[in-house]
């Protein structure tokens, strides 16, 4: 409707119309104005290229930004201050920092302005070392800087981990213009997010002055740090929450896996009239996906969907997580076929999900199809697909998979790939390739996974001899590990050698060897999530009827390991199964087993 009535209208309007539909976001239209006035014969002046050049940025038109660049150096505006820092940010926007760079130096006086815009270009790219590296030139050019300068430079300094001129902006602060908040919230920012969490501390008590964003900084601080019980004891000290407020602790609540409480705090924050964001909807989807709260999850997906929230890559692979960590595959994939710009992230959801769910077949397919398309898988994706190879024997496979990792996409394989490489083998009986595999890996800090896998394998098929050589192979600190004895003495148990079972799992009993315990999450109709954990007492966990546990989980096999122990009344329960061990647990809760590190497939 605004640019209905434009045709005709001289240089001024024009430039007043441009101005505001760019305030809107409307830069479509900003173009059309644009074209119109151009057609006219009309030449555009330094009130019109700032907002056309911001509209092309957007819009990405590379071949009319040239176009619109090639205008301005024919009209002489090629060195006007703020046609030249639009010229820069427009550049930067279309990928091509270096350009902007040269426009900088090129121009014969270097104003405040394009100091400033090129220093943001550098950390619009992500070059933050080069954006210290200026902001330190223009100390030394003597250029006065402003308050935008000083927080776009403490910008630059935090990404960059160089806190150097930081410090020293930080001393002079209050001697140039006295206190700013916005500087001193960058401040405080800059100090969280490069392990001074002191200083910022000292910073924000001494502030005279404090807004919603200064609390939050030191929320997330705090929880960056690791100390959730100061997040929270700050959270609760702040008398006004914003939604960037009750999002920053929720965010770190998940972090840090307190998930029960993320999700009392968006009760909470809902019965206080906040309504969550995007941002706010993914990260409880990533709490939800955490502890298998199938009907919470679903609840916000229909939230999302009533606000009409875009379902892009972000939201989209949140959702498909939550859905395939829940066992709920057939909703991953219709999420995955609803969304808008699926990139390698939503991908390779999508492909894990298909793969931890047992569908080996159809994770397959969509590697092929992501393959065919622009996204372009990282290690993860392979992790996927490896698994996938795993869950439905396919050795060769898996075998072509992790060497066109390394060939094709020259991604170095972790220690996650090996490990499902090495479950591959084992599950097929390639004891020995896989642990040749083992032998030739690189050494890695972490080698516990692999090791297990192996050892699992070797408990399948009876391998006691391999078994044993293997356990005098584990790094020292690793065969402190709970879990390795656990498996070794399984192996023992397998081969009927008790005494050698009850040997190794004896060594458990030292004060610092401590299995982890299991724990268990239930799902209830009233959308609680009750926790239970291994060794409890049975005051501790609240009922719930049988007829929830049969009508949640379904054990499709019953394949099983016989554990020999005696009851605390002497009698003998050799016979006794110990089912978890190693059967496959579904349902839309989710579980932990307990006496295996890779024998236990989960509904993820």
């Amino acid at each position: 409707m605004a640019t209905a009535c434009h045709y005709g209208m001289p240089l001024r309007d024009c430039n007043v119309l441009i101005r505001t539909l760019a305030r809107r976001g409307s830069f479509a239209r900003v173009m059309a104005v644009y074209y119109d006035l151009r057609g006219r014969g009309l030449v555009a002046d330094s009130f019109t290229y700032p907002f056309v050049l911001k509209a092309i940025g957007v819009l990405k038109l590379s071949v009319e930004g040239r176009k619109a660049h090639a205008s301005a150096v024919k009209t002489g505006f090629r060195w006007d201050a703020y046609t030249a820092s639009s010229l820069m940010e427009m550049y930067t926007m279309l990928g091509r920092a270096d350009v902007a760079r040269k426009l900088f130096d090129e121009m014969p006086h270097r104003f405040l302005v394009l100091w400033n815009m090129m220093i943001r270009c550098y950390i619009r790219c992500g070059r933050f070392a080069a954006a210290v590296s200026l902001a330190e030139e223009m100390e030394r050019s003597g250029v006065t800087p402003d308050r935008a300068t000083l927080v776009t430079a403490v910008t630059a300094c935090s990404r960059a981990g160089n806190l150097s001129l930081g410090r020293r902006i930080h001393a002079y602060m209050n001697a140039l213009f006295g206190f700013s908040l916005p500087l001193a919230n960058a401040l405080v920012d800059m100090y969280t997010k490069n392990d001074c969490l002191q200083e910022a501390v000292k910073l924000f008590e001494s502030m005279p002055e404090r807004n919603i964003i200064s609390w939050t900084i030191l929320v997330s601080g705090y929880a960056l740090a690791g100390q959730l019980d100061m997040a929270r004891a700050l959270f609760y000290q702040c008398t006004e929450k914003d939604l960037i407020l009750w999002t920053a602790m929720i965010n770190a609540c998940v972090q840090h896996g307190s998930y029960e409480e993320a999700l009392t705090l968006f009760r909470n924050m809902q019965m206080q009239g906040v309504e969550p964001d995007r941002f706010t909807v993914v990260t409880l989807l990533t709490c939800c996906a955490n502890i298998g709260a199938l009907d919470q999850g679903e609840w916000i997906h229909q939230y999302a969907e009533g606000r009409k929230m875009k379902l892009d890559a972000v939201l989209g692979t949140a959702l498909i997580e939550m859905y395939s960590k829940c066992g709920h595959v057939d909703k991953a994939l219709q999420v995955f076929w609803q969304m808008q710009g699926k990139d390698a992230a939503a991908w390779t959801a999508i492909i894990c999900g298909l793969a931890t769910n047992g569908q080996a077949s159809r994770a397959l397919e969509l590697f092929e199809e992501m393959q065919i398309g622009k996204a372009k898988p990282d290690g993860i994706t392979f992790i996927g697909v490896l698994s996938a190879c795993c869950h439905g024997g396919l050795v060769d496979e898996g075998r072509k998979h992790f060497q066109a990792m390394k060939e094709v996409y020259q991604i170095e394989p972790r220690i996650e790939h090996y490990s499902c490489l090495v479950n591959l083998l084992g599950r097929a009986g390639l004891l020995d390739e896989a642990e040749k595999l083992i032998r030739d890996m690189p050494v890695d800090k972490d080698t516990m996974p692999i090791f297990g896998a192996l050892l699992t394998a070797c408990k399948a098929h009876g391998n006691v001899e391999m078994s044993e050589r293997l356990t005098k192979q584990i790094p020292e600190q690793d065969s402190r590990n709970p879990d390795v004895n656990v498996l070794v003495s399984n192996v023992y148990a397998t081969a009927s050698r008790w005494d050698d079972a009850i040997r190794v799992r004896s060594k458990m009993t030292h004060p610092t060897s401590k299995k982890t315990a299991g724990c268990s999450l239930i799902e209830n109709i009233t959308l609680f999530t009750f926790s239970f954990t291994a060794g409890r007492g049975f005051t501790e966990v609240p009922f719930v009827p049988l007829e929830l546990l049969d009508a949640r989980f379904r054990v499709p096999h019953s394949k099983i390991t016989l554990t020999r122990f005696e009851s605390d009344n002497g009698l003998d329960m050799t016979s006794f199964p110990n089912i978890w061990a190693t059967n496959s647990i579904t349902g839309s809760g989710s579980m932990n087993a307990v006496d295996d590190i890779s024998g236990v497939n989960i509904a993820m």
